[in-house]
């Protein structure tokens, strides 16, 4: 462990430190700070069973103290600092300001990570591609190398690793609007910071839109003229009612683009025959064919442009293009899944959002039966009907959204005569068994469900992979 970090955790021992929210980055937070000889709290609304009996049975065996149910947070008075999960966000949470007013801090384990990591940070957010441009990265940063510690909003906590990572590592890390919503003014802003895109979503969480692309825009006003900013040229950063600021006016550092439409002067782009290259302020490289990527769809061309551009100059066009020429996809991400008595089976549980969904659609150039449904974050649905209309021939819905999906298709201008078929059902299992009727063999089935999970499942990867359970248990 680096000497600063040791410091950070020795001032802990003994101290009352709660994390507020158990789920997948605050669990082994928790053990680790246990660990160190902090006094942990567990918080959380939710119960054990909820929770899961392995992990609160790990958790207590540490010493780690419950506090769960209405009441969860009646302990904070008593904390020397608190961790919120990332999905607490402090302006709609009372309690963070109670707790601040009291003097209390209140941080999360994003924002300590980046404070006392001591390797390079290579850091992605935007509001689709995020998981997998990091992943890309990191298997790229790993074909050359590197030691690499890949982490954040892909569904890993990096706080732990700070007891391994050296300055000669690499930090890949993945970051939601969430996490960055308070990492302004970072200690240690990224050296290599990545912004995918930017659209309209998340609006049941942040107060306003400006608010969510103002977090977004925390992963590069604080670096500086060292560090390396990545942007989308096909994208335009100004959304929301700042429509004057783009992001490209905050980049401190050297800019590069990546574009699938038209070439840049610096950055990874897409050629008119298909080949991407590298341009270096107009000198050109060579790195691959799109037909050398494996995973489907122009948003996975899109993906290896983004990620060339952030490890360009780390590593070497013949790595990434062994990348792209073995790398499956990564897990609930046009998933392949099974063939089943000729039917191919995947699994798109992330495509959350009607641009997701239109990308999952369109990855495969044909029509497709397809599973869509779930909780509402209110997205806009009509966005994702002409391509539902144009590349779905039977949509099958289910959960708490079907009723407003299927009214937003029937009302859209071209539905009649489209040929679509829907079907409604209550829950992802019937969806399920009516796609495997109703296929037949050469057909594709998507689990596409344009809305969250949170309606029948925990998280979008609890509702992939049983999708993938049940699939999987098809009788031959």
């Amino acid at each position: 462990m680096n000497e600063k970090a040791k410091r950070y955790f020795d001032n802990l021992k003994g101290k009352k430190v709660a994390f507020v929210g158990m789920g997948v980055a605050n669990v082994p937070c928790a053990e680790f700070l246990a660990k160190q000889g902090a006094e942990v709290y567990a918080c959380d609304r939710k119960d054990k069973e909820y929770i899961g009996a392995e992990i609160c049975g790990n958790l207590e065996k540490l010493g780690v103290i419950f506090s769960l149910g209405e009441d969860y947070l009646d302990v904070l008075p008593d904390m020397d600092l608190i961790f919120r999960s990332h999905g607490i966000l402090p302006f709609q949470n009372p309690w963070i300001g109670e707790c601040i007013e009291r003097g209390q801090r209140v941080t999360t384990e994003m924002e300590v990570f980046f404070r006392l990591c001591p390797s390079k940070i290579i850091a992605v957010t935007g509001s689709n591609g995020k998981t997998t441009t990091t992943t890309l990265i990191s298997k790229m940063l790993e074909m050359q190398g590197y030691n690499v510690y890949l982490g954040g909003n892909i569904g890993k906590a990096l706080m732990p690793e700070l007891e391994n990572i050296t300055e000669n590592d690499i930090a890949v890390v993945e970051l939601s609007s969430f996490q960055l919503l308070t990492m302004g003014n970072l200690v240690n802003s990224p050296d290599i910071a990545v912004v995918t895109n930017i659209e309209c979503t998340h609006q049941d969480h942040h107060i306003s839109l400006d608010e969510y692309v103002d977090a977004k825009r925390n992963i590069l006003i604080y670096q500086n003229s060292d560090c390396r900013t990545i942007l989308n040229a096909d994208c335009d950063y100004s959304i929301g009612n700042r429509v004057y600021h783009d992001m490209r006016y905050d980049v401190r550092g050297q800019l590069a683009e990546f574009s699938i439409k038209h070439s840049v002067k610096n950055g990874a782009y897409m050629n008119d025959c298909g080949d991407i290259v590298y341009s270096d302020n107009g000198r050109e490289t060579y790195v691959m064919s799109k037909n050398d990527i494996i995973i489907p769809g122009n948003h996975n061309i899109e993906n290896y442009c983004t990620a060339i551009s952030a490890v360009w100059g780390l590593v070497e066009p013949e790595n990434m293009l062994k990348v792209a020429k073995t790398f499956g996809g990564v897990e609930h991400r046009i998933e392949f899944v099974r063939e089943y008595k000729g039917v191919r089976y995947y699994n798109d549980s992330i495509a959350t959002s009607p641009s997701r969904v239109i990308s999952g659609l369109r990855a495969f150039g044909r029509k497709i039966i397809v599973i869509m449904g779930g909780s509402d974050k209110g997205n806009n649905m009509s966005e994702m009907v002409p391509d539902i209309l144009k590349y779905v021939k039977l949509l099958i819905l289910n959960g708490a959204t079907a009723d407003k999906i299927y009214d937003t298709v029937v009302n859209y201008d071209g539905y009649e005569g489209s040929g679509l078929e829907m079907i409604k059902t209550d829950n992802l299992e019937n969806a399920l068994n009516t796609a495997k009727d109703r296929a037949v063999s050469g057909d594709i089935v998507s689990l596409c469900p344009a809305c969250p999970a949170f309606d029948q499942f925990k998280t979008f990867e609890y509702r992939g992979r049983r999708f993938k359970e049940l699939v999987n248990g098809f009788d031959e």
